[in-house]
C-alpha cells in the first residue's frame, strides 16, 4: 500500500504544498483539513485517527508526543510510522525527502517506526528519534 502522511498542524503549511509540487497524486493531509484531525485535537486522538486511517505522522512535536506514543504502545495501539523534522531544515528538503519515502517505500515497511527526516544531517549527532521514549 502507498504511504499516507498526516502533517502536524504546527508544520507551515508550505510543507504540503512543496510535497504536492514533486508529486500532486502524494495522500498527504494537514491537521485541519477535511477528513483529517480538527486543529487542536489533543495527541492521544491524532494517535488513534493515525491507525484507523493508515497514515503517517509528519511533527516536529518531541515535547508531548513521545509520552502519548509510549501510553499508546502500552494500551496495544499501532501506528503506521511517525517522522520527526529536524530542525534548520529547509521545507523543500523535507518535502524531497518525504517524496523519496513515499516514492521507494510500502506504508507497511513504517509500521510502529520512527525516525528523523532527513534521514542524515551532518549536524544530528548519534541519537535516532527512537531514543526519545525510552
Amino acid at each position: 500500500m502507498k504511504v499516507r502522511f498526516l502533517l502536524d498542524e504546527n508544520l507551515p503549511p508550505r510543507l504540503k504544498v512543496a510535497l504536492l509540487r514533486l508529486n500532486p497524486t502524494i495522500d498527504v493531509l494537514r491537521v485541519g483539513d477535511p477528513g483529517a484531525p480538527a486543529l487542536g485535537t489533543l495527541d492521544p486522538d491524532v494517535l488513534r485517527y493515525l491507525e484507523l486511517s493508515q497514515r503517517i505522522l509528519v511533527t516536529d512535536n518531541r515535547k508531548s508526543m513521545p509520552e502519548h506514543l509510549k501510553a499508546h504502545w502500552s494500551a496495544g495501539g499501532h501506528i503506521w510510522g511517525l517522522f520527526w523534522l529536524r530542525p534548520g531544515i529547509t521545507i523543500g528538503r523535507w518535502a524531497e525527502e518525504l517524496f523519496l519515502i513515499w516514492e521507494a517505500t510500502e506504508a507497511e515497511e513504517w509500521i510502529d517506526k520512527l525516525d528523523w527526516i532527513p534521514f542524515y544531517s551532518p549536524n544530528a549527532g548519534a541519537g535516532r528519534a527512537g531514543n526519545m521514549i525510552e
